[in-house]
């Protein structure tokens, strides 16, 4: 090593294969700390309807630390201890990182490679280590990625004392049980915002003071609706237009948004428009599944549908809710294929929309809002959570920042 290098090497630090490491770390070839497994064909197993999971490389899709239960048992097969680090060893899942612990013997297809650790090896430490790396930084991607016994053994990892594994894996082990909080939350508060959803918009829910002149419900082509409702069809009560501009016509710097058609808001230096609108793509794979609301000056693409100029009967907020979740079913009805190429601009105008007074239309749109933003609050955290866990992997793997 030269002296130009050793002098940016702090003290108590040494330069290895797998860069500059604590002085008391080792870096050491993966072949020399766990046992190497293949899966086998389904074929050696023999079928039961319960004993020891068979996993195949769909069971790893979950976004947890540890391979999830499967609903595939089999006997008489070649078994991998629990706690091995499984990963895919052939394909695209390489490429995106799917690693998983067991926690239980299991049983694992030929497209799946385990490695039971050693003693000296931590197994979360190595899952760890292996996520921060990525498998493709193991992996032969010259044509095919895979990964085979020849790029396991002589993969080096950095190897502390096994105290301090165990240290590192339970840090970063305890922001994954907080990303997994959030991320169940998440899960609950979306299911409770769309219950509230389904309640709210057919009125079989009311918000105070409504609940308290409720008259009971008709019947409508649109199913059961309070009585102090009704149904309009959309191109009723407000003006629908298309834009004049090409994608091409974005520009980085520009100081308005300009919608196309995607869920990304480009900007461009012109506006077409200045007001509350509702947008929604014209075609394209976003196709039913795009949506903005927008209160302001902005321009849109010639492919994009502009909905504006509500009537006194209709809230913008409230039609961009109701709209945004009924409308891909709509022209999912319309079209024989699993997917619709384009909107018709009938299919928007031709649309019935149930109005409630525009009093308890305000009062829904606040209540769905303060969900929506609530969420988003929390996904943020989520985000925020995630970026640090993955700056401790940074600091703690490389031993920057010492635990023990």
């Amino acid at each position: 090593m030269s002296q130009s290098n050793q002098k940016h090497i702090l003290e108590g630090y040494k330069q290895t294969e797998v860069g500059v490491i604590p002085e008391d770390w080792e870096a050491e070839s993966l072949g020399q700390l766990v046992s190497i497994t293949s899966g086998e064909s389904p074929s050696k197993y023999v079928f039961v309807d319960s004993g020891v999971p068979y996993f195949k490389v769909e069971q790893l899709n979950n976004h947890f630390k540890y391979a999830e239960e499967t609903c595939y048992h089999f006997t008489k097969g070649k078994t991998v201890s629990a706690r091995s680090v499984v990963f895919p060893k052939r394909g695209a899942s390489i490429l995106l990182n799917k690693i998983r612990i067991f926690t239980q013997n299991s049983f694992m297809d030929t497209n799946l490679m385990s490695l039971t650790t050693y003693e000296g090896l931590d197994s979360e430490y190595l899952y760890y280590f292996l996520t921060y790396e990525g498998l493709e930084s193991v992996a032969d991607t010259t044509s095919i990625p895979q990964i085979n016994n020849k790029h396991i053994i002589p993969f080096v990892i950095p190897l502390p004392e096994p105290e301090e594994q165990t240290a590192i894996a339970n840090a970063l082990s305890d922001v994954d049980g907080l990303i997994g909080s959030l991320e169940k939350l998440i899960a609950k508060k979306r299911a409770i915002k769309t219950a509230a959803m389904q309640q709210l918009l057919t009125g079989k829910k009311r918000l105070p003071p409504f609940d308290k002149t409720h008259t009971g419900y008709k019947q409508t082509e649109l199913g059961e609706i309070p009585n102090d409702w009704e149904v309009s069809s959309i191109g009723s009560v407000l003006s629908i237009t298309t834009g004049d501009k090409n994608t091409q016509d974005k520009d980085d710097n520009g100081q308005y948004p300009f919608f196309v058609r995607s869920q990304t808001i480009e900007h461009i230096n012109s506006y077409s428009f200045d007001g509350e609108a509702v947008l929604t793509a014209g075609d394209g794979v976003g196709t039913g599944k795009i949506y903005h609301y927008i209160k302001g000056k902005f321009d849109f693409h010639q492919r994009v549908y502009l909905m504006h100029n509500f009537c006194e009967r209709l809230n913008g907020y409230y039609f961009y809710i109701y709209f945004s979740n009924n409308f891909y079913d709509r022209i999912m009805s319309m079209t024989a294929k699993s997917s619709v190429d384009s909107v018709r601009r009938e299919m928007i105008s031709d649309m019935k929309i149930v109005l409630p007074p525009i009093d308890e239309q305000i009062e829904i749109s606040k209540v769905l809002t303060d969900m929506e933003q609530e969420t988003e609050a929390l996904e943020h955290r989520l985000n925020k959570t995630k970026q640090i866990k993955n700056g401790m992997m940074q600091e703690l793997l490389t031993g920057k920042t010492r635990l023990v």
